[in-house]
């Protein structure tokens, strides 16, 4: 909610992951067209209200979004590193990037613990290489208990989706 002022008016948003719709609801009070993702048949039931839901298993699946950009791309409590790349690049030129995930460390105060779903220092700084990095946040949250990675960024108007910025 922080960031979402940085969005054009009217833009349309990808959440991914998009659960129960908590996000999409949220950018469609907002008048943002929104498009959410997520593999659970329960989820995208509760999420139609709010947008498109798409029913997809993006870690078994292709990334069904393949060659669309969008004014915003929303990633919350969800990590699947193969996907960082097409979720970057699913950010149209002048478009944001809003990500939020569970970091290192959170092993030490509750779940997610396994490596897999923990982003590493500054890997989300890596991994929007080519965005323009407007906040980044690393570190302990006290309530609930947990560590987190923050970051919004956009991708400058003059680049392309998917690549460095032009020159």
């Amino acid at each position: 909610m922080r960031w979402s002022h940085l969005l054009a008016p009217g833009a349309d948003v990808l959440d991914v992951a998009c659960g129960a719709g908590r996000h999409m609801r949220w950018f469609a009070e907002r008048g943002h067209p929104v498009t959410g993702v997520d593999r659970s048949p329960e989820a995208i039931a509760s999420a139609a209200g709010f947008g498109q839901p798409l029913l997809a298993d993006i870690e078994s699946g292709p990334w069904p979004f393949a060659g669309r950009i969008f004014g915003a791309v929303i990633v919350t409590n969800y990590l699947w590193r193969p996907r960082l790349p097409d979720i970057v690049a699913a950010v149209a030129p002048g478009g944001v990037l809003l990500y939020e995930t569970f970091a290192a460390g959170n092993e030490t105060v509750g779940k997610p613990s396994r490596p897999d779903f923990l982003l590493q220092p500054g890997e989300l700084l890596v991994a929007c290489a080519g965005l323009r990095i407007v906040a980044y946040e690393d570190g302990f949250l006290p309530a609930p208990a947990r560590f987190v990675q923050r970051i919004a960024a956009i991708r400058p108007a003059g680049a392309a989706s998917g690549g460095p910025p032009l020159s």
